[in-house]
C-alpha cells in the first residue's frame, strides 16, 4: 500500500508538491481551508488527485504518513498543532522537491532584492544555453518543475516561510543579500528568529558550495561573519576598498575569482541604483560559479529585464520619466528607489502604513522631493512627517487624477516615482494592481498628450 502524502494548502506550492508525490506513487490528498483558484483544481483533476476546499478534514489528514505545509499556513494554525501532535512529519514544498531533484540548486534568498536577483541568474544561465528552472517564490514551484522535467541547475528564490520548512535542503550556491526587520509578527516579534531562519539557507552546504553574502549588510553580513559553514565564502562589497569576491571601485564592479579578474560598469547593465549594483554583483558571481563565460554575462546583462513594478520605467511625457516601484511596500525599499534617482521627483506614497519609520528617507525626500502626492484612504503620517519638508503635498485616491496632478507639478527632466512604503490594500488588490493601474493610467494619458501635440 502506497504511504500517504497529506499536502496543506492549495496554490502553487501546494499543487506542484500534490503532482510531484503522485508522480512517486504516494496515495495523496490536498486539503486547501479556502477556495481553489480553477487552474489549481484543474491540475489536481487532471491528475487524478482527491482534493478538499473550504475546510480541513481531519480524518483525512491526521492518518498521513508526510505532510508538507503551504508556506503561508503558520504553526500556530489548529491543523498543523494537531498534526505535529500525533508525531506526522511536517516538511515545505522545497523540501520535498529538493528530495527528487538531480540538478544543481541557486537558492536566493533576503528581505529585498531576491526576485530581480533571481530572475537576472536564471537570464543570464538561459542566455549562456544551460538548461536551466525558474522556481519557488517566483514562477512555478520547485516541485512542479521537479515532476515535469529535468534540469541541469535550479534558480529558486526562497523566503523566509520556505525556509523555515527545509531540513535537507542544500544549494549549491546560497546568495543572502539581506536582511532588515519583516514578517516578525511570524516569529514571535523576534529578529533572532527571523535571523535563524534565513540562515538555514547555509545550514547543510559542504565544501564543495557557495556561499554568496553581501558583507555590508549591517545584519546579514555580520552574521555571516559569526556563522560557521563548510561553503566557500564569497564576499560581496560597496566599499572601494574591500578585498573580496566582488566589490565595486566607484565606477566598475571588480571581480576576483582567484587569478581570474573582470570589471563590468552598471552603465553596461540595464539597472540603476546601488541596490541593483549588489543584486547585479550576486546574480554575475552566481553565472561565474555556474562556468558561464564572462562574454555570455556581458551579454546577457545587456538585455536582462526586471519583473515588473520594480523601479519599471513605463513612460516618459512631455520629459518627465514615469516609474512604476509598486513593489516598495516598506520604507527600506524606498531608501533604495531615492536613492537611484539625481533628478528632481514627484513622489508617490501611502496606503496601510507598517509602523513605517519616515527618519530612514528623511533626508533624501528632504533633498530630492519638491511635491508628495499621497495615495491613499489615511494620509495623516505622511502629511504630518513630511509636511515641513516637501514644499507641496497633494492628496488623491483615484490614479487617473494622480497622474495628471503628477504631469502638473512636474517639468522637463524630473521623475514621478511610484514608490508606496506602504501595503495597498486599502485601494487596491494587492501591490500588482497599484502599478497594473498606474502603468495604465500613464500610458493613457501619454495616449492623450501625444494626441494633442499631434
Amino acid at each position: 500500500m502506497a504511504e500517504r502524502v497529506v499536502i496543506l494548502g492549495g496554490g502553487e506550492s501546494g499543487t506542484g508538491a500534490a503532482l510531484l508525490a503522485k508522480a512517486k506513487g504516494f496515495d495523496v490528498f490536498v486539503s486547501d481551508q479556502g477556495q481553489l483558484k480553477d487552474k489549481y483544481r484543474n491540475d489536481l483533476q487532471l491528475a487524478g488527485i482527491e482534493f478538499e476546499e473550504g475546510k480541513h478534514s481531519e480524518d483525512k489528514i491526521l492518518n498521513a504518513n508526510l505532510v508538507i505545509k503551504s508556506p503561508g499556513i503558520p504553526d500556530k494554525a489548529e491543523i498543523v498543532k494537531k498534526t505535529k501532535s500525533k508525531k506526522i512529519l511536517i516538511i515545505d514544498e522545497i523540501e520535498f522537491a529538493f528530495r527528487y531533484l538531480k540538478g544543481k540548486v541557486i537558492a536566493i534568498t533576503g528581505t529585498n532584492g531576491k526576485t530581480t536577483t533571481t530572475l537576472m541568474i536564471y537570464h543570464l544561465l538561459k542566455n549562456a544555453e544551460k538548461k536551466v528552472a525558474l522556481a519557488g517564490n517566483v514562477g512555478e514551484s520547485l516541485a512542479r518543475k521537479v515532476a515535469t522535467e529535468e534540469f541541469d541547475w535550479y534558480v529558486v528564490e526562497i523566503s523566509s516561510y520556505q525556509l523555515d520548512g527545509t531540513q535537507t535542503f542544500r544549494p549549491h550556491i546560497g546568495i543572502l543579500l539581506n536582511i532588515t526587520p519583516d514578517h516578525l509578527d511570524r516569529y514571535d516579534k523576534k529578529m533572532t528568529n527571523y535571523v535563524n531562519c534565513k540562515f538555514r539557507l547555509i545550514k547543510n552546504m559542504t565544501s564543495k558550495d557557495y556561499f554568496v553574502y553581501f558583507v555590508d549588510d549591517a545584519i546579514s553580513g555580520q552574521e555571516a561573519r559569526l556563522r560557521s559553514t563548510e561553503a566557500y565564502r564569497v564576499e560581496i562589497s560597496l566599499d572601494h576598498e574591500a578585498i573580496t569576491s566582488a566589490h565595486f571601485d566607484g565606477k566598475k564592479m571588480v571581480f576576483q575569482f582567484g587569478k581570474k579578474s573582470f570589471k563590468i560598469a552598471q552603465a553596461d547593465t540595464t539597472l540603476k541604483g546601488t541596490h541593483n549594483l549588489v543584486n547585479t554583483m550576486a546574480a554575475v558571481c552566481a553565472a561565474h560559479l555556474a562556468k558561464v563565460p564572462d562574454t555570455k554575462i556581458r551579454e546577457g546583462l545587456k538585455t536582462f529585464k526586471n519583473a515588473p513594478h520594480r523601479l519599471e520605467s513605463v513612460a516618459t511625457i512631455n520629459g518627465v520619466e514615469f516609474v512604476n516601484d509598486s513593489k516598495a511596500t516598506n520604507v527600506d525599499s524606498v531608501v533604495y528607489a531615492l536613492g537611484s534617482y539625481n533628478q528632481p521627483l514627484v513622489w508617490i506614497a501611502g496606503g496601510i502604513d507598517k509602523g513605517n519609520d519616515y527618519n530612514l528617507i528623511k533626508a533624501d525626500v528632504e533633498k530630492k522631493v519638491k511635491t508628495l502626492i499621497c495615495l491613499g484612504k489615511d494620509n495623516e503620517k505622511l502629511k504630518k512627517f513630511f509636511g515641513k519638508l516637501v514644499p507641496k503635498i497633494l492628496e488623491t485616491q483615484s490614479v487617473n487624477e494622480l497622474v495628471h496632478l503628477a504631469l502638473q507639478s512636474a517639468e522637463k527632466g524630473d521623475v514621478v516615482l511610484l514608490s508606496p512604503a506602504c501595503a495597498s490594500f486599502d485601494l487596491f488588490n494587492n501591490y500588482e494592481d497599484r502599478g497594473n493601474q498606474f502603468r495604465e493610467a500613464v500610458l493613457k494619458a501619454k495616449e492623450e498628450v501625444e494626441k494633442i501635440k499631434a
